[in-house]
């Protein structure tokens, strides 16, 4: 299948159970019927994650930097 935006061919991956239809180029994200529905529902369901402090802020103090939430790691490619 074909990028819409930019004709790129698509590439495809699993992401916790859903396959999701991506383009490398311009890295848009295309998702099948039902499959958003599944990523709300996982979402909801999963507990929030923890907070981690980052030492390494270039002004010299501490950053909090969150953790990547369920959407985060099923749309990092």
């Amino acid at each position: 299948m074909k990028c819409p935006v930019d004709g790129e061919t698509l590439q495809l991956a699993e992401r916790a159970g859903v396959e999701i239809d991506y383009c490398p180029q311009c890295r848009g994200v295309w998702l099948d019927r039902g499959e958003l529905d599944k990523i709300i529902d996982r979402s909801a369901s999963e507990p929030p994650r923890a907070q981690v402090w980052n030492a390494d802020d270039d002004r010299g103090g501490r950053k909090k930097k969150k953790r990547g939430g369920f959407l985060e790691e099923i749309f990092d490619f």
